[in-house]
């Protein structure tokens, strides 16, 4: 009986993606009877695919948040108006310059171009120095402020021609008030594309986000040019483009901070956070906390506060021992007698009027400056005003190390609080006296 041989045949395929979630197969090559290469898919959809691949992040969607999506659309919307708007702006100041005009010098112009750029230098400096530390932990709020500026700056380009014996002030303060925007705006992108990146492909992130405004950029010059020539001569319609353009920009500014749910804490997210433990039990999600949360400036958002009382307002972090009031002292003195038997925690609590003011240890931490803020904010939910100390530390000692783990289930970062630099701090113990 004749024995039948089976022949194998080996099949190598091809795959193409850019993670291994995103394989797709693109071709099968077999040597038998002779070499053939079975393609799949159009040229056409891989050239579409590669021309994708250059305005998103390599292995979308899973490298990135789930709030990605929706808060490029809107940033992209909003710098689209922007550079819309940009054209109308730059084409009143190059107007009141003297451009076209046969009694304008070059020295002259340039010098009013130099005054303008020079003012907005100093005035990033001067910003960075007095808020370069507060802007990762307040980045939505800084991220409106900066578009309002950049907004506000605009606007006095387009003021300027209006009011020729007061143009380089107006000039002048545009420029001032974009340079904040420059600042804020860099700062405040940096800690997004952070938050962004699930994969440590914050560069990556960031490459592909310069690629889409450049897209938007070349779109809104394009569209400004030609609302640009379409309303020339014509202030009125001039006026009403900006305008609605500017109303439009500040939603869709609005809009994509809404979409962010950043999971780093700061003090308004963990005062939510931890005022719905207190009541609950239960740690809200950083996509809970969001829809909570204040995006506004205080100021602006003071008339919605009513509805929810957050107790971070009553906390002062990193105080100035000088700075206290003397019965504060006093009874910082007594605490830190008491701290000194105890050299459990590196911080002090002291309340006066409602207000708890933080007192942090030298060598403390972004652990313990994370304790220390937890409990100042549970000091300050006591409503008890004898008992404050007592019950704080007695929640402390039961609950705090349960409210950190669920946290950490729930998706929130616990390994530092977002808060302005702590500048102040204080050392304390125990001398010989004779």
């Amino acid at each position: 009986m004749a024995r039948k041989i089976f022949q194998s045949e080996v099949v190598l395929e091809e795959w193409n993606g850019s993670s291994s979630l995103e394989l797709r197969k693109t071709a099968i090559l077999s040597a038998s009877p002779s070499l053939l290469i079975q393609r799949s898919g159009s040229r056409f959809r891989l050239v579409g695919r590669r021309f994708f691949d250059a305005f998103v992040p390599e292995g979308f969607p899973s490298s990135v948040t789930p709030d990605y999506v929706p808060f490029q659309i809107w940033d992209s919307l909003q710098g689209l108006s922007t550079y819309i708007r940009t054209m109308l702006s730059t084409q009143a100041l190059l107007s009141a310059i003297g451009v076209g005009e046969q009694s304008a010098t070059v020295i002259g112009a340039t010098f009013q171009w130099f005054l303008r750029d020079l003012t907005g230098m100093l005035g990033g400096i001067l910003f960075t120095f007095y808020q370069g530390s507060n802007l990762d932990s307040n980045a939505k709020m800084w991220r409106l402020v900066a578009d309002f500026m950049n907004d506000l700056g605009m606007l006095m380009d387009l003021v300027s021609p209006l009011f020729p014996s007061a143009f380089m002030l107006i000039v002048c303060l545009g420029s001032l008030s974009r340079s904040f925007t420059g600042v804020a705006s860099g700062a405040t992108r940096a800690a997004l594309t952070q938050h962004f990146a699930l994969q440590n492909n914050a560069a990556d992130i960031s490459a592909k986000e310069g690629s889409q405004e450049t897209v938007a950029t070349m779109i809104g010059m394009a569209i400004g040019m030609l609302l640009a020539r379409i309303t020339m001569g014509c202030p009125l319609a001039i006026w009403l483009s900006f305008l609605s353009l500017t109303l439009f920009h500040m939603y869709a500014n609005y809009k994509a901070v809404c979409c962010l749910s950043l999971t780093s804490l700061n003090p308004q997210r963990c005062s939510i956070a931890l005022q719905h433990y207190i009541q609950t039990a239960q740690v809200l999600s950083p996509q809970q906390v969001s829809k909570m949360e204040h995006v506004l400036p205080a100021w602006a958002s003071s008339w919605s506060l009513r509805s929810i009382k957050l107790i971070h307002t009553r906390v002062r972090l990193g105080v100035r021992v000088s700075s206290l009031h003397h019965t504060e002292i006093k009874e910082l003195l007594h605490l830190a007698g008491a701290n000194n038997n105890d050299k459990k925690e590196k911080y002090l609590l002291v309340e006066r009027e409602g207000t708890i003011s933080v007192i942090v240890q030298k060598d403390a931490t972004a652990n313990d400056i994370f304790q220390s803020f937890v409990h100042a904010l549970v000091m300050a939910y006591v409503p008890d005003q004898e008992s404050r100390h007592l019950e704080s530390m007695s929640w402390m000692d039961k609950h705090y190390e349960c409210f950190i783990e669920k946290l950490k289930i729930s998706g929130w970062k616990t390994d530092r609080l977002l808060s302005p630099s702590v500048c102040w701090r204080a050392n304390w113990g125990s001398r010989k006296t004779d």
